[in-house]
């Protein structure tokens, strides 16, 4: 059977990835094509369009760069007939796959949607539209399917995708990994996760980078996304010392650090996931940041918290991301032992209410078995 997966982000590829191997697993014969980006392309799939010429976040970063969104559309939508998918698999990304979603359910191709957009934090109304146009959603967040059964939409709860990854790592060579990346092996190491995106790396990095003059007993390493160019990462360090970079290894970067400052996102579960203490950072443009706050319907934005439904990490936001406020949270990350180990048996417990792995075997099933 033909499949037609569409990611528009990191993490999108990274599970998109994964649901391209158990599908390939279970039908040796698949045709898949995608838009996605190398961890899809590796698995097996043709990938046609890579994600970071989609990636656009924000109100005024969409606005600014809807000419090219539009004609990124169009592209899909002709890539899809021409193709004849026995079934569309949409990866979050919902700007762009609702309403691809919409087109293909009118034209009357079978949809997934695995990896809900976030319809429970902000802009509820899409429920609807997805109850219309989906034919069944694969849920990842165990709260996800008793909100979607409120709406009677058809959905099915399939684990975190994430628990497969993680399962998948190997202890780390710490002297390999230290002597390949040019690492003081006599300091401990506070990893950066800026994001996956420029627009979000470039604001969230210069903040991170101002406490690093503080913590001259750490090294500080940053976490690059595959998809960007090193030098980007580079132009915005400067000359600041202490500071180093880590291409497309934030497994083995997060399993030797003491802390790590993340930007709000997939990966603040992956620091949880492996136990590492973490300050969840996020700055938007204003504008935005000012739509969403309005809009949104949840009391965190972690997806730490909001699985837990309680604060387990500290999340700071917008003008609460300032150099002091990461100072005294790093600190107590750093220095607090009863903080630690409160932090840990909490991300334990995170660990039972994901539940066991196997998300992308079970998406991959439910797709192969609905299109037969």
């Amino acid at each position: 059977m033909k499949y037609y997966i569409i990611a528009g982000e990191a993490s999108g590829d990274l599970h998109g990835s994964n649901l391209v191997a158990s599908i390939r697993k279970k039908d040796p014969d698949a045709k898949i094509r995608a838009w996605g980006g190398e961890k899809m392309r590796k698995n097996g799939a043709n990938v046609v369009k890579n994600y970071h010429d989609l990636a656009f976040m924000g109100f005024a970063e969409v606005l600014m760069n809807l000419n090219t969104i539009l004609k990124n559309f169009n592209i899909c939508k002709k890539d899809i007939k021409q193709f004849a998918p026995d079934a569309i698999v949409l990866i979050d990304y919902p700007g762009f796959n609702l309403k691809i979603a919409k087109w293909a359910h009118k034209k009357g191709y079978k949809v997934f949607y695995y990896i809900s957009p976030q319809v429970w934090a902000w802009k509820r109304r899409r429920v609807y539209k997805i109850r219309k146009v989906v034919d069944k959603m694969l849920c990842i967040l165990p709260f996800e399917k008793k909100f979607y059964d409120g709406y009677n939409v058809d959905c099915q709860y399939v684990g975190h995708p994430l628990l497969d990854e993680i399962s998948k790592i190997t202890l780390v060579d710490k002297d390999k990994f230290f002597k390949s990346n040019r690492l003081n092996p006599k300091k401990e190491i506070i990893a950066l996760l800026p994001g996956s995106r420029k627009q979000e790396i470039g604001r969230m990095l210069e903040v991170m980078l101002k406490v690093v003059k503080q913590y001259p007993d750490y090294q500080f390493v940053v976490g690059c996304a595959p998809s960007i160019p090193v030098n980007y990462y580079k132009k915005i360090i400067g000359d600041k010392a202490n500071v180093r970079l880590v291409v497309n290894r934030t497994y083995q970067l997060l399993q030797l650090s003491s802390a790590a400052l993340v930007t709000s996102g997939t990966a603040t579960l992956e620091t949880a996931l492996l136990d590492v203490p973490e300050v969840v950072c996020y700055k938007a443009n204003r504008i935005s940041y000012m739509i969403a706050k309005h809009l949104a319907k949840v009391k965190f934005i972690c997806l730490v918290n909001l699985i837990m439904d309680r604060l387990v990490v500290k999340e700071l936001i917008q003008d609460d991301l300032t150099p002091e406020n990461i100072k005294e949270e790093l600190d107590s990350l750093l220095k607090n032992h009863k903080r630690q180990r409160k932090l840990l048996e909490d991300y334990e417990e995170l660990k039972v209410v994901l539940g066991n792995a196997g998300a992308s075997d079970k998406a991959a099933e439910i797709i192969i078995s609905s299109v037969k």
